[in-house]
């Protein structure tokens, strides 16, 4: 449990590696102390994804001091550059092992007083639970997202599109990396899902929507990987679950002796 400005933070992480693969490209960060939370996935198909994951990760865990106090706008100029550098990184490390490219997906969050930041390339995804109501905050950077945003093809469609595994941007997939970022205004209350497409491929937003309103963060990722296994587990999966409390409303509930 941790404060950035206003709000206390509970947050949870799992990955694993699913029932079909034989290792694990997915890579999780949970620092609610530093109000960060990411997931990267390594390009499946392509050498060393677990090495691409793990690269992105590591860049990202050098982030601010805790307690110190950052504004959101500087901190997400500083994630953004992490990850233009390790793209930098990633072509360099493709090159040297003379492979095509060597890359991973990401998705991440940043909290900074009332407010958090996105970031994200891939299909790893990012969801928020207000008042019991699932909305997906992040889209796709897949083929298949932009054939539906081109009306090329029906939601129903793309669930079973031979082609909704092909990403259309990667940390590490091109020498200029896109990267699309927003930011939202937080709620009492709110939960954060961060995930890996072995999750959201599985998992449909409705069942995630009622595991994440328990209120009990570890209890969700576990329930939520123990569903996408159920499922059959085709791919690595990860859940990260962020839950923040506005410290100003922790007494609402209680009666006033004054009345």
């Amino acid at each position: 449990m941790s404060n950035t400005g206003e709000f206390r933070w509970t947050s949870a992480a799992r990955t694993d590696t699913g029932l079909v693969r034989e290792i694990n490209e997915d890579a999780c960060l949970e620092m609610p102390e530093h109000g960060l939370w990411a997931v990267a996935d390594g390009m499946g198909g392509h050498a060393v994804g677990d090495v691409a994951s793990q690269m992105v990760i590591d860049r990202l865990k050098r982030s601010s001091a805790p307690g110190k106090p950052v504004p959101l706008d500087e901190r997400m100029r500083e994630a953004r550059e992490r990850l233009l550098a390790v793209n930098v990184d990633l072509r360099a490390e493709a090159a040297r092992r003379q492979v095509r490219r060597i890359g991973s997906t990401v998705v991440l969050l940043l909290a900074s007083e009332r407010s958090c930041g996105y970031l994200w390339a891939g299909d790893s995804r990012l969801y928020l639970c207000r008042q019991g109501f699932l909305r997906q905050l992040t889209r796709d950077h897949s083929q298949v997202e932009e054939l539906k945003a081109r009306g090329q093809i029906s939601p129903e469609e793309a669930l079973h599109h031979p082609g909704k595994h092909l990403i259309t941007r990667a940390v590490g997939a091109m020498e200029t990396l896109e990267l699309d970022a927003d930011r939202i205004d937080l709620h009492d209350g709110d939960i954060f899902l961060l995930c890996s497409d072995g999750l959201s491929n599985e998992v449909s937003d409705e069942e995630m929507g009622g595991v994440l309103t328990t209120g009990d963060c570890q209890q969700a990722v576990a329930r939520l990987l123990e569903l996408a296994l159920r499922r059959g587990g085709r791919d690595n999966i990860s859940a990260v679950v962020a839950q923040a409390e506005d410290i100003f409303c922790l007494d609402k509930t209680q009666i006033n002796p004054t009345l």
